[in-house]
């Protein structure tokens, strides 16, 4: 039977772990014809992408109180999550953000294997069920694309060929227009349309560079941006262990592989080395040979498999979602305590997170003393000291904060107005001064607590010192 990658492994080589499936004993690079799936998983994942498709295409043109439900404008370090605005800041929460991501990995992957990979990743979603369907449209199926590859170049193939690739670039230019309205915003990308060239030409450049690279990705890069680029796969084998989910093989049933001859006494498990496990795999791998780096999960050959077997009159399985003691048990996956307790605390931490991100304030604010500035006698009985404040306004309207000392033995004056302006989603600042009794100091420092409020509503309270002479 004619494998549709170049050189496919023999069942029991060892072969395949010296090398990439996608590169041969030569380094050189073998091109995978992956045959089109069919089945329930596939039938469940192209449901999910299209419901994936329409968050991507479609969250841009969703604002509420005039803001995106996510931005991430690296070049203003301005980021909006669920309309909340996040300045640098906020690093903070970044910073704890990333940390939380790479537990949430560590524990997903243990419990539950490259599931993300195979139903949720982005790079897997457009690739097999937007670009690998528009190529199945218009080159056919595998043996189609391999028969028109090693074909003359005609007319025909010419249109073919051509037709797909502007496809692909037509694509990537549309993905790379909504990459770029989570990066500057729906109403800036536009702009960019609708106005002169010249007067976007940074952000017209930024659509040619990321269309380019998409365009790379998917019609040449392929599969390779999974097994070569992404570190997930070389994570797995760290992270992984026998009682985690995976795409796996069941070798206790299907070996020895083979067709029954008549007249042979040997008995045969229920793999027939069909290969069609093989032919639909997206990166080229034999499921086979056990979990390795390059599978993505995506259930592609538990489908070929199962409908192999529906035509043998065999039970269904032989590929299956399993770990690798139930296989050497021969029982069914089972959700084990510690896949309950890697879950809990997978839900944990994301609590942990969503909590700081929807408490965070709408405000922050610094409150200094003036650098240089020693403290000032007001008459006979009262000191005064100068500061500097600096709010951050996170919210879309405009917020006169008026400043209150919140200790009651003293007072605050704001220079030039009443309190200080701090414009919607931008930075303000001013000079105030606080003025306490001198019977009040009985330190050099005394700590104190400024009250930063909108009308009655106190939105915060910072902390400072208030430099003084002791009293005698």
């Amino acid at each position: 039977m004619i494998s549709d990658i170049e050189h496919i492994n023999e069942p029991l080589s060892e072969e395949f772990r010296d090398r990439l499936a996608t590169v041969d004993e030569r380094g050189k690079r073998k091109w995978i014809y992956a045959y089109k799936p069919h089945g329930k998983f596939y039938n469940i994942r192209t449901f999910l992408s299209i419901f994936y498709f329409a968050l991507f295409f479609g969250l841009p043109f969703i604002q509420i109180d005039g803001r995106p439900l996510f931005l991430f404008n690296i070049p203003k370090g301005r980021f909006i999550i669920f309309t909340k605005v996040f300045w640098p800041q906020d690093f903070f929460i970044f910073g704890l953000t990333m940390i939380t991501f790479i537990f949430f990995i560590i524990l997903f992957t243990a419990a539950f294997g490259r599931l993300f990979c195979g139903w949720a990743c982005p790079q897997t979603n457009f690739m097999e069920m937007m670009f690998r369907k528009v190529e199945f449209l218009v080159l056919g199926d595998a043996p189609a694309q391999r028969q028109l590859k090693n074909s003359p170049w005609t007319n025909k193939k010419i249109f073919k060929v051509t037709l797909k690739q502007v496809l692909f670039y037509l694509l990537s230019f549309i993905i790379a227009n909504f990459f770029l309205a989570y990066v500057i915003g729906i109403k800036e990308l536009k702009k960019i349309i609708t106005e002169p060239v010249y007067e976007h030409t940074v952000g017209f450049f930024s659509l040619i560079i990321f269309s380019g690279i998409f365009y790379a990705v998917y019609a040449f890069f392929r599969e390779q941006a999974c097994t070569v680029v992404c570190p997930y796969g070389r994570l797995q084998s760290v992270l992984l262990d026998k009682n985690s989910m995976i795409v796996a093989y069941d070798y206790k049933r299907g070996e020895p592989r083979g067709i029954a001859k008549k007249g042979q006494t040997e008995v045969l498990g229920d793999c027939i080395d069909c290969h069609q496990c093989v032919k639909v795999c997206p990166t080229g791998i034999d499921i086979r040979n056990g979990v390795q780096m390059e599978c993505v999960g995506c259930t592609a050959c538990i489908d070929a498999c199962n409908n192999i077997m529906d035509k043998l009159n065999k039970p269904r399985g032989l590929i299956r979602y399993a770990s690798e003691n139930s296989i050497q048990e021969g029982k069914p996956l089972r959700y084990t305590n510690r896949m309950k307790f890697y879950t809990f605390l997978c839900l944990f931490v994301l609590s942990i997170l969503s909590f700081l991100l929807f408490t965070r304030k709408d405000i922050d604010a610094t409150v200094m003393r003036t650098p240089g500035m020693l403290f000032q006698e007001v008459g006979k009985d009262s000191i005064s000291n100068l500061y500097n404040i600096k709010a951050v306004n996170k919210t879309t309207k405009d917020v006169p904060l008026s400043i209150r000392l919140e200790e009651e033995n003293g007072n605050v004056n704001v220079i030039g107005k009443p309190y200080v302006s701090v414009l919607k989603e931008a930075q303000g600042s001013g000079e105030f001064f606080i003025i306490l009794p001198r019977n009040s100091i009985k330190q050099r420092s005394t700590h104190l607590h400024v009250g930063l409020y909108e009308g009655n509503k106190k939105i915060a309270v910072v902390k400072t010192n208030f430099l003084g002479p002791i009293s005698e």
